[in-house]
């Protein structure tokens, strides 16, 4: 018999069991009904979206690089347009096969050969298309068309170089473009809030930016913006048609203040010897002529240069790469006279009265150690005007020993030594403007006096850039005036005076009048340059000492040494009285500034001041 009382309890505990089970399906039923509605009410514009993703594909456009203009509106650099044989590298199993196949119908050179091999695996590995063949001829499109059915993943598209019409001349002044790592890609892109995807090319190299020079200071204002193009595509990814299109903005185009004619004439003056030459319009600060020598072509090393050619250009001892006219450092030797004439009167040490006896050499007191002067007995009794006109270093050796070291290094300072003196100089080298602390801390050596004498006739430690010579150049043109010097016009600063107290109008004249004699004196160091112009040219003129020697028999000797023979310099400023170019030039071992530099330096003048009459 049943026992009623004993199946009560168990009752119970089953309706409390069918009562969980309950609400567990309920739950389950309330989940999936809120995720139906998730899917299809909720979320369905973040659905649509994600589908409309996978069924069109964004493909940047590449914008073109803005042009770049002399200051007379003259195109230096430029984006030229051409019909170029390019290959898709990751969809070509068979080079050797396919290159064959060309070979029937075209010429391809060592070089280009060359720069397809080198570099189709990595354009494979990213997916990039490969220039096989550039600036087609018409007969060889036409070869090609005929041939087309049987070459697959080839065709001919329209691309752009970045190219010069004057590809050696501002090699420096201009740079090169050139292609970008991932890293550089993304930095690029995301000042856009892009990312690195498909992009359709206008330029053969596809991305690129401005490796050095002008094309590397305002790349980002050359460069442009990217454009869109968005298409429609089926599952495996391709094109259907075209949904939208957002155009690039091409780069901005720059008015530099630069001079083709005055850059011509001072590339054919230098005959690619090694050395710099930069001029600059004094009242502006701008920078008419820019000449580092010897150069190399933008346009080859733009354009697909073969690792073979890059490597030769790297191991020329020349050093064609290397920027001369803002990073070579050269003794500015005598063409610092002037500065070290002026910051004796302004520190009352000297006046334009002041007169010494030059026996051709200078002996320092502490030890007796003889400094001497490059001419042979002497220039006898004179005063600053004749030490500047005929550079008796034994003037300057004495009224350096005078000097102390920290006020002499702050005056110096001034006109541009030790420091930047150019706004937008790829790379400029501020060179050494040597003090105490320098010496010991490089050298492990106390500072000597001797090697403030040595600093009075700008040898020793000091050294400086052509760069720097032509803005102190520019600064005693302007007697006292202080403005950097820049490429591009609308970089141009306000000028601010110079930091010299007791320096008058009057001095600033003598010392013009004293660097005019430097030509126009019997006695100047630079008098052969007299018959080569019809206006009065300020200037002075060095030569820089790459050995220390007692005289002009062991020079003989060693100069048999091209290397080791004596840099020509020559800073100098006209027209006078109211002068409005200042130009330095440095030529490697040249040996004299005012017979070899500078008839750099006048005819660079000749054309600039010349062009300004007509």
């Amino acid at each position: 018999m049943i026992d009623l009382e004993q199946r009560g309890p168990e009752k119970k505990n089953f309706e409390n069991r069918l009562a969980l089970i309950y609400i567990f399906f309920v739950f389950l039923f309330s989940a999936i009904i809120f995720q139906t509605y998730s899917l299809q009410v909720s979320s369905f514009i973040d659905y649509e979206e994600a589908s409309n993703q996978n069924k069109t594909r964004e493909v940047l456009v590449q914008p073109l690089r803005g042009i770049i203009y002399d200051r007379n509106g003259k195109i230096i650099a430029n984006n030229i347009p051409s019909y170029d044989l390019v290959i898709l590298p990751g969809k070509i199993s068979d080079l050797n096969g396919l290159l064959d196949k060309l070979k029937e119908f075209l010429v391809l050179t060592e070089s280009e050969l060359l720069y397809i091999n080198e570099n189709f695996k990595k354009k494979a590995a990213y997916n990039r298309e490969l220039t096989i063949k550039k600036n087609l001829t018409n007969n060889e499109i036409a070869a090609f068309e005929v041939r087309s059915f049987d070459l697959d993943n080839i065709s001919i598209e329209k691309r752009y170089s970045r190219q010069s019409n004057y590809p050696e001349i501002f090699s420096h002044a201009l740079g090169y473009v050139g292609g970008v790592n991932d890293l550089e890609l993304a930095n690029i892109l995301s000042s856009q809030n892009l990312q690195p995807i498909e992009t359709e090319f206008t330029y053969s190299n596809g991305f690129i930016k401005g490796m050095t020079g002008i094309e590397n200071i305002y790349d980002k204002d050359l460069r442009g913006l990217f454009g869109k193009r968005i298409y429609e595509v089926d599952a495996k990814g391709k094109f259907l048609k075209e949904l939208g299109f957002e155009k690039p903005k091409n780069g901005k185009n720059l008015y530099t203040n630069l001079d083709i004619e005055a850059q011509q004439v001072a590339f054919k003056e230098m005959k690619k010897r090694r050395g710099a030459v930069v001029a600059v319009e004094i009242e502006s600060g701008s920078i008419v002529t820019y000449l580092s020598s010897p150069s190399f072509s933008i346009n080859e090393l733009s354009n697909n240069i073969s690792s073979k050619e890059f490597n030769a250009l790297l191991k020329d001892s020349n050093k064609p790469f290397f920027d001369r006219a803002s990073q070579g450092r050269y003794s500015p030797a005598s063409t610092i006279k002037p500065a070290i004439g002026l910051y004796g009167i302004e520190k009352n040490l000297i006046s334009w009265n002041t007169t010494i006896e030059d026996p051709g050499y200078f002996i320092l007191p502490e030890d007796q150690r003889v400094y001497r002067g490059w001419k042979e007995g002497g220039h006898g009794r004179i005063n600053l005007s004749d030490a500047i006109i005929q550079s008796s270093n034994t003037f300057f050796f004495l009224l350096a020993y005078q000097s102390d070291i920290y006020d002499l290094k702050n005056h110096l300072n001034n006109f541009g030594f030790g420091k930047k003196v150019c706004n937008d100089c790829f790379n400029q080298d501020i060179a050494l403007l040597p003090d105490p602390e320098w010496k010991m801390n490089n050298l492990n050596f106390g500072w000597f006096k001797g090697d403030t004498v040595n600093m009075g006739v700008g040898q020793g430690y000091l050294s400086a850039t052509p760069i720097q010579l032509a803005y102190y150049a520019n600064i005693v043109a302007q007697k006292g005036l202080i403005k950097n010097l820049s490429f591009i016009k609308d970089n141009n600063e306000p000028h601010a005076d110079i930091l010299l107290q007791n320096i008058s109008d009057a001095d600033w004249k003598r010392m013009h009048e004293s660097m005019i004699g430097v030509i126009e004196n019997p006695k100047g160091t630079a008098k052969r340059l007299k018959n080569l112009k019809t206006y009065s040219i300020g200037a002075k003129s060095g030569t820089v000492e790459l050995v220390s020697l007692d005289s002009k028999e062991e020079y003989k000797i060693v100069r048999q040494e091209e290397g080791k023979r004596d840099h020509a310099i020559i800073i100098a400023f006209g027209p006078m009285p109211n002068p409005k170019y200042a130009v330095s030039v440095v030529i490697e071992n040249g040996e004299s500034g005012g017979s070899v530099a500078g008839p750099v330096a006048v005819n660079v003048l000749n054309e600039l001041i010349n062009n300004e009459k007509t």
